[in-house]
């Protein structure tokens, strides 16, 4: 018999001072039975960190995900269902960035393993002719640290400024500084 996701859900409030995006979301996420809570949390912080001011040109949305490997984590469809944003989790190959960056207005992918420098030197190079990219690593203790706040009902603030985030719950709270690896062509 086949495992079933796991439901948690998640109550945001997002403070984002940088980008000038505040609000509170409530978030329903199914956690795949071969997600951790790292990469589960990950999302969550992707979600924050790529949330649109408007939803003129649609919204953010957590995807089937590992449920699906043809989708990405997250992303933000159009009015017509054309990809806007498309945000992958962990270490894609070259096909899938470019798969992506061929379907997309925008990607960002977001590494939080450790091997990251190890994955990023090998594929560098050969993501030249991927202008809409973006490449961001979250260090692997802050996304580890990140992820012991994870709960199956969690009240999360997460406040983001000068490009560091700060995540608290009531008892809790992490300081996670993301590193570009690559930023799109403007």
């Amino acid at each position: 018999m086949a495992l079933k996701a796991t439901i948690y859900k998640a109550q945001l409030q997002i403070s984002d001072m940088d980008r000038h995006v505040y609000g509170e979301h409530s978030l329903v996420i199914a956690r795949h039975p071969s997600e951790t809570d790292e990469r589960m949390m990950i999302r969550v912080l992707a979600f924050a960190l790529h949330l649109p001011a408007d939803d003129l040109r649609g919204r953010l949305e957590f995807t089937k995900g590992l449920s699906d490997v043809d989708d990405p984590d997250l992303w933000q469809l159009d009015l017509t269902g054309e990809v806007v944003h498309w945000i992958d989790l962990g270490q894609p190959d070259e096909r899938r960035i470019m798969k992506a960056h061929g379907r997309s207005e925008r990607v960002t992918v977001i590494s939080f393993a450790s091997s990251t420098p190890v994955w990023w030197a090998g594929l560098e190079n050969k993501l030249t002719r991927a202008p809409k990219l973006s490449v961001w690593q979250i260090p692997a203790d802050q996304s580890q640290a990140l992820a012991a706040l994870a709960e199956r009902s969690m009240q999360l603030q997460i406040s983001i400024q000068d490009g560091s985030i700060y995540v608290s719950t009531a008892n809790a709270s992490v300081e996670i500084h993301p590193q570009p690896l690559r930023r799109a062509d403007d």
